[in-house]
């Protein structure tokens, strides 16, 4: 089986999949109600991104079996630490648990992921290479936590989940292409970004269904497991990866340490991400889902292929591509309270 035909085959069941939970989410009352927390204004279906998971996971399984070179070690890092954190969202969708819990189950997966993976791969920082032994295999396992629950922080609003994992993962794929890496690192993230193409088909503005706790926390992960497997391969795409996410690692990181420095509670749920507000200065959220699509292909894409091309130091490129994120976070007043920023806003007129 082709990678074309397996990548369209995964898409169609995935779109047919997410309608299946859109029903079933009807028929259930499984809705997002929408509340002073909420960036949106009716209720709306939840749980789509189960179809991710499934549709994800089986062309996996296909990939391995159609000898497109899918390596077992891999298979079973994404499968194990992916399948299990969709479960806790899963459950976590459909009533409720602790915080402490879920983030226990978090580091169960990321620990499963990396013990198959080898833990963090080599860096190389200005011309040399770093291997951090025990050090790294903590750094990596809070990067992984961190990585499933910044997704979750940033699902938010209409088809950005959704377009930043699809521009990450074909993005990646361009990166592995042109660095010359084995085509098993190509079929990885385009699989993904297929399975989660037929449910943006849903998701797009105006969302007809969420993703919900179990498709943001499974994206989130499987991104950060694939950006050290590829770290693994060539330590250069580790940094591509690293700038690929920046719109996502910049906002919900910017937004933590700053409502964190203000003493506030961080577990708590809130609107102060940059793109939320954003989207409520526009109004609609396809404006500022068009423009996460824009950075990202237009902006971080070509420093990323610099790094991965040898043309740019990895550190530096990071450093390049993250200080304009930071400077819009902070011109969107991202982490600050949403009364005080209104409030500023209403004096400015």
């Amino acid at each position: 089986m082709t990678l074309l035909f397996l990548s369209a085959l995964l898409a169609v069941l995935a779109f047919v999949l997410t309608e299946l939970l859109r029903r079933y989410a009807l028929a259930y009352s499984l809705m997002d109600v929408p509340n002073e927390r909420s960036s949106h204004s009716a209720p709306t279906p939840r749980g789509g991104g189960v179809a991710i998971v499934l549709v994800y996971v089986l062309g996996l399984f296909i990939a391995r079996e159609s000898d497109l070179a899918v390596a077992s070690d891999v298979l079973w890092a994404l499968v194990g630490a992916g399948g299990f954190t969709a479960l806790l969202g899963f459950l976590d969708d459909h009533g409720h648990i602790a915080a402490r819990l879920r983030l226990l189950g978090h580091f169960a997966a990321a620990i499963w992921a990396l013990y198959w993976l080898g833990g963090l791969p080599p860096l190389v920082f200005l011309g040399s290479e770093w291997r951090l032994g025990w050090l790294g295999h903590v750094v990596a396992a809070f990067y992984l936590v961190w990585m499933l629950n910044l997704y979750n922080f940033m699902d938010g609003i209409d088809g950005l989940a959704s377009c930043e994992a699809i521009c990450v993962c074909v993005s990646a794929a361009l990166l592995c292409a042109a660095s010359g890496m084995p085509s098993g690192n190509i079929v990885l993230p385009l699989l993904l970004a297929a399975s989660v193409l037929g449910f943006l088909l849903w998701n797009f503005p105006p969302a007809k269904i969420f993703m919900g706790d179990a498709g943001s926390g499974f994206l989130g992960l499987i991104l950060g497991i694939l950006s050290l497997q590829a770290g693994w391969m060539r330590p250069e795409l580790l940094w591509g990866w690293l700038i690929l996410l920046g719109v996502f690692i910049v906002d919900a990181t910017y937004t933590l340490l700053r409502r964190l420095f203000r003493g506030e509670r961080v577990y708590e749920a809130h609107r102060s991400h940059a793109y939320q507000f954003a989207s409520r200065h526009y109004r609609r959220h396809l404006p500022v889902t068009l423009a996460v699509i824009a950075i990202n292909l237009f902006w971080l894409l070509p420093i990323a292929m610099l790094v991965v091309t040898g043309w740019l130091e990895g550190v530096l490129g990071l450093l390049l591509a993250y200080s304009p994120l930071c400077l819009l976070a902070w011109r969107l007043r991202a982490g600050m309270p949403e009364n005080s920023v209104a409030k500023d806003q209403s004096g400015a007129k």
